[in-house]
């Protein structure tokens, strides 16, 4: 086996991994959010569409998906890998042993929360992703007055529609699309779907504000210079801030719409 491969597959290698594919995924969570942000906005969900078709359609960031889908089978697998070598190198525990005083809880607790928002994934994409994939979502047309900028829109039946189009005719921007906002809007009238993502989001907060200290610490940056910044925004961006602006977005169409 050469160094490399043996540097890889060593517990410092599997932890090196894991942050590596821990902060890739945090990155796209704010760019995510931004993103998903549209569905607050008032206009029948045509920025959030226009959105979702730009996402799956835009080349680069095709390709980067794909790498996401990756990094989050891997960061999973590594979890798995290093928790049974930890077991393993430890089977019976310290008779002495205080959880609460050699650890916090979200460290002791990282298996069940990224079990949690694995459960968590595999709803969402089954819920959005696979239906917007699979034409299982409606479909609308959007109709905007270039000199007034007033915008119109009416349902599509499925033999109107046949692929993402915007094109101006007589003074108009007409934008045909699948209508993923109305989906989201549908799938967030389901209270037990509601209660999940928002307990999802409390399993992310807890998991992110763990996993974004231990990554930066498995990439040697725990100097007192920097530890100050990485907390800061563990907790605040991370912990509070993203965590709630999407639990925010469920809570948004079962009360609000």
């Amino acid at each position: 086996m050469s160094s490399f491969n043996q540097a890889l597959t060593s517990t410092l290698g599997k932890k090196l991994i894991m942050a590596l594919t821990g902060l890739f995924l945090c990155t796209f969570l704010i760019v995510h959010l931004i993103g998903n942000l549209q569905l607050f906005k008032d206009d029948a969900g045509k920025a959030f569409n226009d959105y979702a078709y730009f996402m799956t359609h835009f080349p680069p960031i095709k390709a980067v998906s794909y790498l996401l889908y990756a990094s989050i089978i891997i960061h999973a697998i590594y979890a798995l890998l290093l928790t049974l070598h930890n077991k393993k190198a430890r089977p019976v525990g310290y008779a002495s042993y205080a959880g609460n005083k050699n650890s916090t809880w979200n460290s002791r607790n990282m298996g069940i929360l990224g079990t949690v928002l694995l459960v968590f994934i595999a709803t969402h994409m089954s819920n959005f992703w696979w239906k917007f994939h699979n034409d299982e979502v409606p479909y609308i047309e959007y109709r905007t007055n270039l000199n007034t900028l007033e915008t119109q829109f009416t349902e599509l039946n499925a033999s109107e529609f046949t692929d993402y189009q915007k094109f101006t005719q007589d003074g108009e921007e007409i934008t045909k699309a699948r209508d993923l906002y109305k989906q989201v809007a549908y799938a967030f009238q389901n209270p037990l779907l509601v209660a999940f993502y928002v307990l999802a989001m409390a399993a992310l907060s807890f998991h992110l504000i763990h996993g974004f200290n231990s990554a930066f610490q498995s990439l040697g940056f725990d100097h007192k210079k920097y530890i100050p910044i990485v907390r800061f925004l563990a907790v605040w961006l991370f912990g509070i801030i993203i965590p709630i602006a999407f639990a925010a977005m469920p809570l948004y169409f079962f009360f609000c719409k």
